[in-house]
């Protein structure tokens, strides 16, 4: 890839991210003239047009957000070689807040943060669990963990765990005199524990996907939690059926504690996450957890 394209590259990542080629051309340090004939000049190298102006906003042509999914996370990988290679001779120091979810906290940033703080003894990692869609520019957070179905579009957002699934649970004891629901439908007639999510306040409605056909289900209970430790507990004693990630019921099914029903109608969904505001990041212990906590898939 040439230099040139590189630099059309980065200034139209910008003016996406931004939404303003006024914002954008601040952020780059360039004048709003020489940003606008750099996009025009990149339009016209492609043939074809990445963004839509108009005297009030900037928006992404079909083309341009081809473009920004594939480009962005390149980008972002360069960037962060570039500044965990600049520090390699100097000691990485600071603090960063994550938001997480309870599960993608003990399952995926855990593992993987020790060998982080172990060998960089000056940054420090806050995770705060949250349920929420939380607004982490608002709450000064520098991330936020969340599956990438959740992650708005405007965040650069980095995988760093494998495809998730979810699976309905409940204990023997439950299902002693009951019949194991056959199709989501059925779950009407059980007694189910749910989730009340944080952002709207509202009740979370199951979901679930079999051959191209998708379902929500609001279920009832005489439970409701806002975690899901307190959920796959109360379903650990037979007090109804749960609907958690997969990975929070599997130790309890491999001990046969608890039962899945429905599996069939649990299809796999994004993994979890890490995502931020800006590409431009300028900590270099930012840059080593981003490297730290990426997927990279199986080995």
């Amino acid at each position: 890839m040439d230099r040139k394209t590189v630099e059309n590259l980065v200034v139209f990542s910008a003016v996406a991210a931004e939404r303003s080629f006024t914002r954008a051309a601040a952020k780059l340090g360039m004048s709003q003239s020489s940003l606008s004939r750099t996009i025009r000049e990149f339009e016209a190298r492609l043939g074809v047009r990445l963004l839509a102006r108009t005297t009030r906003s900037v928006s992404l042509t079909e083309a341009g957000e081809r473009l920004l999914e594939t480009a962005a996370p390149r980008l972002d990988e360069i960037d962060t070689a570039i500044a965990v290679a600049s520090e390699l001779g100097s000691r990485p120091a600071g603090t960063i807040r994550i938001t997480a979810t309870e599960y993608a906290a003990d399952a995926v940033l855990l593992p993987k943060l020790g060998k982080l703080i172990r060998e960089h003894p000056g940054i420090k990692v806050e995770v705060n669990i949250g349920y929420g869609l939380t607004d982490i520019v608002a709450e000064r957070f520098d991330a936020g963990v969340r599956s990438g179905e959740q992650v708005d579009k405007d965040m650069v957002a980095v995988r760093i765990g494998p495809d998730l699934r979810m699976a309905v649970v409940g204990a023997p004891a439950y299902f002693r005199g009951r019949n194991a629901p056959k199709r989501p439908q059925d779950l009407i007639a059980h007694n189910c524990i749910n989730l009340r999510l944080a952002t709207s306040g509202g009740i979370y409605a199951w979901e679930f996907e079999k051959n191209g056909r998708e379902l929500r289900v609001r279920v009832d209970g005489q439970l409701v939690f806002n975690t899901t430790a307190q959920m796959v507990k109360a379903t650990l004693d037979g007090l109804g059926l749960a609907y958690v990630t997969e990975g929070a019921a599997a130790p309890h099914i491999a001990k046969r504690k608890l039962v899945r029903v429905l599996e069939d109608w649990c299809q796999p969904y994004s993994g979890y996450h890490l995502y931020y505001p800006s590409r431009r990041q300028s900590s270099a212990a930012f840059a080593l957890l981003v490297e730290t906590l990426r997927d990279r898939g199986p080995v």
